[in-house]
This record gives structure tokens, sequence and C-alpha cells, in this order.
């Protein structure tokens, strides 16, 4: 993906000013309410909404719940190469959002988008999150971002842009990206599978950065917080994350 603003762009930055003026949202999103809420739960309602970094995480998240017999309904909205713009955008995302008493709706964006120059986040990833944000919010569910890891050797289809880029490099970007959209959007929480890498370093991360789909490698560790957090059966005892 190339670093460029188009008039859907702009459209959609006026758009979500007016969601945010009509629909003012008073959040406090925090990790001890994702906890609470996803507890509290009789059968916790999950939904992700991405592209192909997300394909494989509920089923993983899915497998995790089940082998700790806890009970939980995880689905997706994924589409191979979509932005939180065009999510934004398709009646079929809202739809789904809308449609089901969710818990936690978990956004993704492309890969490459929020680590961008500041500018051009705030006109591609900021008003696509805030209006999905908002209709997270107005379904009842509390909105979670899903902060991707960076490329192992870099950005290097904008090398232009990003001369001499690293993994850590983009990391960076990343991360101040999501942090950015995480503030914009009034708090909503991030969850960083890319510090799991970072946590690594560069040279144990390696495979997992070369596998076909790094979520296989990353995202349990990740996820079992979640899985933690599910409501047991009967009988069953409560076991800490194993970190």
């Amino acid at each position: 993906m190339k670093p460029w603003m188009t008039m859907r762009e702009i459209s959609l930055k006026g758009l979500a000013i007016g969601v945010a003026l009509a629909n003012p949202l008073a959040a406090a999103d925090t990790r001890e309410t994702l906890r609470k809420r996803i507890g509290e739960a009789t059968e916790p309602r999950i939904l992700f909404v991405g592209n192909s970094y997300s394909f494989k995480i509920p089923g993983v998240l899915r497998n995790l719940a089940q082998k700790e017999k806890k009970r939980i309904v995880v689905e997706k909205v994924t589409k191979g190469g979509w932005t939180l713009q065009k999510h934004a955008g398709s009646q079929q995302t809202l739809g789904r959002i809308r449609e089901a008493k969710w818990d936690v709706v978990v956004l993704q964006e492309q890969s490459q988008i929020p680590s961008f120059a500041r500018a051009q986040r705030r006109n591609q990833m900021i008003p696509p999150a805030k209006i999905l944000v908002a209709e997270i919010r107005k379904s009842g569910a509390i909105p979670v971002f899903f902060q991707t890891w960076g490329r192992r050797d870099g950005d290097r289809q904008n090398s232009a842009a990003f001369p001499r880029d690293t993994f850590e490099k983009m990391q960076a970007r990343l991360s101040e990206g999501y942090r950015e959209a995480a503030e914009a959007a009034m708090t909503a929480i991030r969850s960083n599978v890319a510090q799991a890498i970072t946590d690594l370093g560069t040279d144990n991360a390696a495979p997992a950065l070369r596998a076909p789909s790094p979520v296989h490698a990353l995202c349990p560790c990740q996820l079992r917080t979640i899985a933690a957090s599910l409501p047991r059966r009967p009988g069953q005892s409560q076991k800490a994350p194993p970190y």
C-alpha cells in the first residue's frame, strides 16, 4: 500500500466528525473493564473486524477456550487487504456489529497504514476508526484495537519514505499509530501482539515473522489473557495466565 489520500478518505473524516457530534461518547475503556465484562458474561461474544492478519485468530481463541472448557462465541468479518476505511463503509461490517449483542469487537487495521506519517494516519485511519468505535459502543460492546506487528525487514514497499527501514523502526511507528488511534477513539483498548515479538528479540522472532501466517506462532500467548477471563464451567478451578 502506498501513502496517499483520496476524496473518499476526506469524506470519511467528515463523517467521523459528524458521528462524534451526533453521538457524544463517555468512554472509559480499561483492561479491567474488559476483564470484568468478559468475566461476567455467561457466554462472551467476540467479533473480529480486520483482514488476513485476523483470519486465523478467532479459531485459535475458540480452541483455547475449548481446551480450558470455557464457553465463548467468536465470529469475524475479515477480508484480505481490507482497511478500517473499507469496513467503515461496508454495510456488511456495520450490519454484523449492529445485529448481535457482542461483548467485545476487535478492530485491526491494514498492516502498513498505522506506520505511515501522522498526517496520513489522521486522514486514512483515525476517521474510520472513530466511526467503527462509535458503532461498537452504540451496540453495547467494548472496542479493542488489535495492534499488529512490523515486517521483518521494515516497509520495503515504501523505501523512499522509509529508507533503511527495519523491524524495530516499523514497529515503533505502528505502536505510535495505534496509540494515537486509541486516544482519538477515546481510550479504546489496544491488544499488543507486536510487543510479544519485540520481547522475543528479532533473532528469536524471525521464524514467526517468516511463517506464512505469523499469527499461528504469536497469538496464543496474547489470547490466553482473554481465555483465562472466560466464565468457568461448574467445578472448574481458576488458573492464572502462565506469564
